[in-house]
């Protein structure tokens, strides 16, 4: 597990901060009569949600392919095999059964080699085409394969092929899982030079690497995404910029933190008040009455819950929820399932 110099020193200006970081990770939590939330002991952490990864929905069509399928899964191989060997031309089709079909590093071998015919012969026409990355990168993903899509993402013939976000995404989410940081730091360069547009998502694994790394050349690496992203206009996530003030903490550089942290943060909200009682300490260190002073308001604001001991990285890397079914939900409750009015105009009548 990484170091972590914040849950180690606990100086009050990053305990402070870091219960700041807690609010933005977990609304409700920290103040008094605050709940626990932290993870069940070995479960995964990752950081995209299923609304992404979408793994039981590829597992799903799996099934539905291979019971559709015109005779047995061994015939269909050995057929695209042979048309391997012929040189003939491997159709879309082909190609999107055959990835449902895989359960093995040898089914995913011969996949690799369809892929590369089929890239060969559409590179030119990829307008409008069919995106092969996802349901790639989902089928490594389900078969502990990380190092083929990798692999296959970084290989220059296959330029153009992993076109779009979400497979990078789910494979920087694959190896971070896996604690491969280092790999999933090279996955993340890749995407830049292959200029694939970053998302929000993206954002966040590319700082919760730099995070887990925790180097200079990580922290210099988020620095410069972060700005770059700044001057395009980006709107990056409170989860994303948690990540780069926890970097830049561990880093020891404070007013980095503090300067990502103000901008993320509404001034009159209760973290930044307790971000000021930081500054405050900061300030009044030398003058011994004043210390002493904090000392006693800081205590007071420890006994009543309203910092935390839990690790920094206990906050961040946490399973975060799928908003999208919440909100689905949500709406639901708005329509009356008796009148089919709007739940308040429902309530009204009855």
């Amino acid at each position: 597990m990484v170091r972590d110099s914040m849950a180690a020193a606990f100086r009050p200006s990053n305990r402070v901060l870091l219960q700041a970081l807690q609010i933005l990770v977990y609304p409700g939590v920290g103040g008094s009569g605050s709940v626990s939330c932290r993870c069940p002991l070995g479960a995964k952490r990752y950081l995209l949600t299923d609304n992404v990864v979408k793994l039981k929905e590829f597992q799903q069509k799996k099934v539905a392919v291979a019971c559709n399928l015109s005779g047995t899964k061994e015939t269909y191989f050995r057929n695209l095999k042979k048309k391997l060997t012929q040189n003939k031309l491997i159709l879309k089709g082909e190609l999107i059964t055959l990835l449902h079909l895989c359960e093995s590093r040898d089914h995913v071998e011969l996949a690799k080699n369809v892929i590369y015919r089929y890239h060969a012969e559409n590179k030119n026409f990829t307008l409008g085409e069919y995106k092969f990355g996802p349901l790639f990168v989902r089928l490594c993903y389900e078969l502990d394969l990380e190092e083929s899509a990798v692999e296959l993402m970084k290989d220059q013939h296959l330029r153009g092929f992993f076109s779009d976000s979400t497979s990078f995404n789910i494979l920087m989410d694959m190896l971070f899982i896996k604690g491969k940081y280092k790999s999933a730091l090279q996955v993340l360069i890749e995407m830049k030079n292959q200029d694939v547009k970053f998302t929000k998502d993206t954002y966040v694994l590319a700082f919760a690497i730099c995070y887990k790394l925790n180097s200079p050349e990580s922290f210099k690496i988020c620095t410069t995404l972060r700005e770059e992203a700044l001057l395009k206009g980006e709107i990056l996530s409170r989860r994303a910029s948690c990540f780069a003030v926890a970097l830049a903490l561990n880093q020891n550089e404070m007013a980095k933190a503090m300067s990502i942290f103000s901008q993320i943060m509404n001034p009159e909200s209760i973290a930044c008040i307790n971000l000021n009682l930081a500054k405050v300490r900061e300030k009044v260190k030398d003058v011994p009455a004043l210390v002493a002073k904090f000392d006693e308001i800081y205590g007071t604001l420890h006994i009543t819950g309203q910092v935390t001991t839990d690790s920094l990285d206990a906050v961040l890397c946490h399973t975060p929820r799928d908003r999208k079914s919440h909100t689905l939900l949500l709406n639901k409750r708005m329509v009356s399932r008796r009148t089919f009015q709007p739940l308040s105009q429902s309530l009204l009548a009855e």
